[in-house]
């Protein structure tokens, strides 16, 4: 492994998708894949090889290990490949914050995952988790099919961001980007413990 500021750890082979943030198995189907894309969905794929749990493990990471472990497994579930760059403190790896990006495929689509963990005081981490992706429909489409029930709140003409109290610490993004929409599910945990429930937004 490097010990540049960004590693990068090459794709291995697939094995064969939130807290309550968020998994999803994409269709060739374009309706298919359009729920799968979203908020609410499960799926049920064996997961590939975690690339960043073993990668946050072989740098040192120990006390939010368990949490690094859950996000990344939830991230890369039904995918068909992902790589990794991670990013800690060389000097004191279990007492800094870890942060990570993961790049991942889908049967024709692609999406972006960061991770950060920081530790806390007695054992618990901060979690942070964001899902970025598009898709190939209206952001007002998706609003209307997919988010019944949440709260929308207009960032700017073209940003609308939507969160459910079934769902504490997640949030949906939508970015008009015509023709599709950039979409951003994000989930937030303080003091996470492996005690503690996660409430990653669910998957319908």
């Amino acid at each position: 492994m490097s010990v540049s500021a960004t590693v990068r750890m090459p794709w291995l082979a697939a094995i064969g998708l939130l807290l309550p943030l968020f998994l999803l198995l994409l269709s060739t189907l374009a309706n298919a894949q359009m729920k799968a894309d979203l908020p609410g969905n499960k799926a049920a794929a064996a997961g590939p090889k975690n690339l960043l749990a073993e990668a946050a493990r072989s740098v040192g990471i120990k006390q939010c290990q368990p949490a690094i472990n859950r996000l990344s497994a939830l991230a890369i579930s039904g995918t068909g490949a992902h790589d990794v760059l991670v990013d800690w403190d060389r000097v004191h790896p279990d007492k800094g914050p870890f942060f990570s990006l993961t790049g991942i495929e889908y049967a024709g689509a692609s999406a972006a995952v960061s991770i950060t963990a920081v530790p806390q005081d007695g054992g618990a981490c901060s979690v942070s988790a964001e899902r970025i992706s598009i898709a190939p429909y209206s952001c007002k489409s998706i609003a209307e099919t997919e988010l019944k029930g949440y709260s929308a709140t207009p960032l700017l003409p073209t940003f609308t961001v939507y969160v459910s109290p079934t769902e504490p610490g997640g949030s949906v993004s939508l970015v008009d980007s015509p023709p599709g929409c950039l979409i951003i599910r994000r989930y937030v945990q303080y003091n996470w413990t492996e005690q503690t429930k996660m409430s990653v937004p669910a998957r319908k």
